[in-house]
């Protein structure tokens, strides 16, 4: 069996250079505005009403199954 060595110099990496990105800032957000037009395209695609229809379903079928 042949002795086994482990040679450190195979994980060496360079620095890196350059100004490294630590946080990047966002102007011009508006939350209020970008959730009533992600509000108004889930109400236009008809998902509000799947959901709807999903969680009375799902009520219903949860007390018909369960015991008690």
């Amino acid at each position: 069996m042949e002795p086994f060595e482990f040679y450190t110099a195979q994980f060496e990496t360079t620095a890196v250079t350059g100004t490294p990105v630590i946080g990047q800032q966002y102007f011009d957000q508006d939350l209020i505005g970008s959730t009533g037009e992600m509000l108004t395209g889930f109400y236009q695609s008809g998902q509000l009403w799947a959901l709807l229809i999903g969680l009375v379903l799902g009520y219903a079928f949860k007390s018909m199954s369960s015991y008690g």
